[in-house]
């Protein structure tokens, strides 16, 4: 059964510096918002930093959220946490978050392993990767491939045909759909 967790302080503080770092935050107000997870279970190692939850895991801060089957969070010496989410055997992990620049602005994500980078902001999709921006449900941009690399700064991605974030000639394609823009009103 998904529930709440209850943290010793030692873990609530490491939760909490990973809200504060921001991983893989779009909307900037995001970074400031309590972090909560859910899971059927979890693990916390005090002495290597790594806490891991499993069995229908869910994380919110403010707009973003991530699912996955598990999720293990990790913590370099400067205190910059590191997120690994993988799917269920051949599912995926995803993420939905608000992006700044508009009432409406959605990313998402999927990958059956997702690895975030709280120092860069920086999020990895491996196989089975797709990432969609949206305004409201309508999907504007949508790239697939077996890697997509994202830098929530800078909304800037890269999407690779192999998995090691690689491309080699005969490995697969990568697909981009481009939606029509609607045209300004200004323009003729």
């Amino acid at each position: 059964m998904t529930r709440f967790l209850s943290y010793p302080p030692l873990l609530l503080a490491l939760l909490l510096a990973f809200g504060v770092t921001g991983v893989a935050h779009a909307e900037k107000a995001d970074a400031g918002k309590p972090t909560n997870i859910e899971a059927d279970q979890m693990a916390y190692d005090d002495v290597k930093q790594i806490n891991t939850f499993s069995g229908n895991v869910v994380l919110k801060r403010g707009t973003l959220i991530m699912k996955a089957d598990k999720m293990v969070v990790t913590q370099d010496p400067a205190g910059y946490q590191f997120a690994t989410l993988t799917g269920v055997s051949g599912g995926v992990a995803t993420f939905r978050q608000k992006r700044d620049g508009g009432s409406d602005l959605w990313m998402e994500g999927q990958g059956e392993r997702i690895e975030y980078d709280g120092k860069n902001e920086l999020a990895r999709f491996f196989s089975k990767a797709k990432l969609k921006r949206l305004e409201g449900s309508k999907p504007t941009d949508e790239v697939e491939g077996e890697f997509i690399s994202y830098d929530s700064r800078t909304e800037f991605f890269s999407v690779n045909n192999t998995a090691n974030g690689g491309s080699k000639p005969g490995a697969g394609r990568i697909k981009v759909v481009i939606q029509p823009r609607p045209e300004s009103k200004g323009s003729k």
